[in-house]
C-alpha cells in the first residue's frame, strides 16, 4: 500500500485545523485553543534581552545615560573590538593670588609687613623656587620657615630698587652674564646670579672684593643667620660708612647677653642698627630681646619684617607708603586718607605708622617700639 508524501499529510492537518477554528470562532471552545496557540511572552522578553538588532533602545534610558558625566571613553581597536579606558580630569594649574593663604600662620606683630610687601607684587616670584632643589605651593608663603641666603638676597635686591625706583643714585645694578663669578658655587647660570653678584659687587655682602678672603664660596642654600640679616640691611639704611664697634659697646646700648658672639664685621652693623632707634631693623624683626643668637636662622616673615622699611632714623620709605602712591594721589600730593605723597600727614605727624595717640595707625604698619 501506498502513503502520501509526508508534507501532504501535515498540510492537510494544518488545513483542517483552521476549519474547526474557523467553526469554534466564538465559542468558550475557539477562545481556549487560540490562547493555547499565542507564543510565550516570556520567550519574547529573553530573545529581546539578548540584543535582536531589529529591536530600537528605550528612549528614556538613552537619555539617563546622555545626561549622566562619565569619566571614561570608548575606543574601537583594528579588529572591530571596544574598549573603554578611564580619563583623568586635568591636575589645577597653581596660580599666584593677590596674597598667600598662610600668612595668618606668621606673628601676629608680623603679618601686615607681609601684607604689603605683597601688595607690591615683591615677594611673589612664581619664575624660580626657594631655592635651586626645593619646590613648594606657590599660594603658601611658609612665613615661619627659615630662609635660604639666596633667596634674601633676591628679595634684598628687589625691595631696593623698587623703593628707590626714582633715584637711580640708590638702586643696586643686577650684574651681568659677562661678570666673572665672583664665588665659586654661584656661576652665571645660578638663577639668582645676577642678585648675588650684584650685591657683592656693590659692596653690600662680604666677598674677596671688599677684603672678604674667606668668603669664596656664598652658601645659596644655606640659612640666612641673624648676623648677616642686619650686615646685609643695614649698609642700605644708613648710606655711609659704618663706624668700628665693639662687644662692651653693642652689650651697653642693646642689652645683648651674647654680644661677644658677634663677629666684628656684624657688631659695626649691630651698633649702626641700634642708632636707628625706633625703626632698628631687630626691633621690627625681633621685637624685645636680650639675646641676639647670632647664628640663628632667620624666618621668611623675620626677613619681611627687616625688608618693610628702608632709611635711618630721621627719614625712610615704607612698604605701606608705597601702597597708598599705588593708590593714587590728587594734584596736591593728597590721597584720600588724607596723606601726602611725601608720607607726612596733613597733621604733621610722619607717615611712621604711629598716630599720636601711639595707637596703629589705619594702615596696621606700626615699627616695633624700642627696647625698654
Amino acid at each position: 500500500m501506498q502513503y502520501p508524501p509526508p508534507q501532504h499529510f501535515v498540510k492537510s492537518l494544518g488545513l483542517m485545523l483552521c476549519l474547526i477554528l474557523a467553526s469554534c470562532e466564538g465559542s468558550p471552545l475557539g477562545s481556549s485553543l487560540e490562547k493555547n496557540l499565542e507564543p510565550d511572552p516570556r520567550l519574547i522578553a529573553e530573545e529581546t534581552a539578548k540584543g535582536d538588532p531589529s529591536q530600537s533602545p528605550d528612549p528614556s534610558a538613552s537619555s539617563d545615560v546622555s545626561s549622566t558625566p562619565s569619566s571614561q571613553q570608548t575606543e574601537t581597536t583594528p579588529e572591530g573590538e571596544t574598549t573603554s579606558s578611564a580619563q583623568a580630569d586635568p591636575p589645577p594649574t597653581p596660580t599666584f593670588t593677590s596674597s598667600y593663604t598662610d600668612i595668618g600662620e606668621a606673628p601676629e606683630e608680623l603679618q601686615q609687613y607681609i601684607e604689603d610687601l605683597v601688595g607690591l607684587d615683591l615677594l611673589q616670584l612664581p619664575e624660580v623656587k626657594a631655592d635651586d632643589t626645593i619646590a613648594r605651593n606657590p599660594n603658601e608663603f611658609l612665613p615661619n620657615q627659615v630662609i635660604t641666603r639666596r633667596e634674601y638676597a633676591r628679595w634684598l635686591m628687589a625691595v631696593n630698587n623698587r623703593f628707590y625706583a626714582d633715584q637711580r643714585a640708590k638702586k643696586i645694578r643686577p650684574a651681568v652674564e659677562s661678570s666673572q663669578p665672583i664665588f665659586q658655587d654661584v656661576g652665571t647660570t645660578n638663577i639668582d646670579f645676577s642678585a648675588i653678584q650684584g650685591l657683592a659687587e656693590a659692596g653690600i655682602i662680604p666677598s674677596p672684593l671688599n677684603g672678604s678672603t674667606t668668603a669664596i664660596k656664598f652658601r645659596p642654600d644655606a640659612p640666612l643667620t641673624r648676623k648677616d640679616l642686619i650686615l646685609w640691611k643695614v649698609p642700605l639704611d644708613t648710606r655711609a660708612a659704618m663706624a668700628a664697634a665693639t662687644a662692651a659697646e653693642v652689650s651697653e646700648v642693646w642689652g645683648f647677653q651674647d654680644a661677644a658672639k658677634i663677629e666684628p664685621a656684624a657688631l659695626k652693623a649691630v651698633l649702626a642698627d641700634h642708632g636707628n632707634g625706633e625703626f632698628a631693623n631687630i626691633r621690627r624683626a625681633l621685637g624685645y630681646t636680650t639675646l641676639f643668637q647670632p647664628d640663628k636662622g632667620v624666618t621668611r616673615a623675620e626677613a619681611v619684617a627687616v625688608l618693610w622699611r628702608f632709611g635711618n632714623s630721621t627719614e625712610g620709605i615704607t612698604a605701606a607708603e608705597l601702597l597708598m602712591e599705588d593708590d593714587g594721589v590728587n594734584d596736591d600730593g593728597v590721597n584720600d586718607d588724607g596723606v601726602k605723597n611725601d608720607g607726612v600727614k596733613n597733621d604733621g605727624v610722619k607717615n611712621d605708622g604711629v598716630k599720636n595717640d601711639n595707637e596703629p595707625a589705619a594702615s596696621g604698619n606700626q615699627p616695633a617700639k624700642p627696647a625698654e
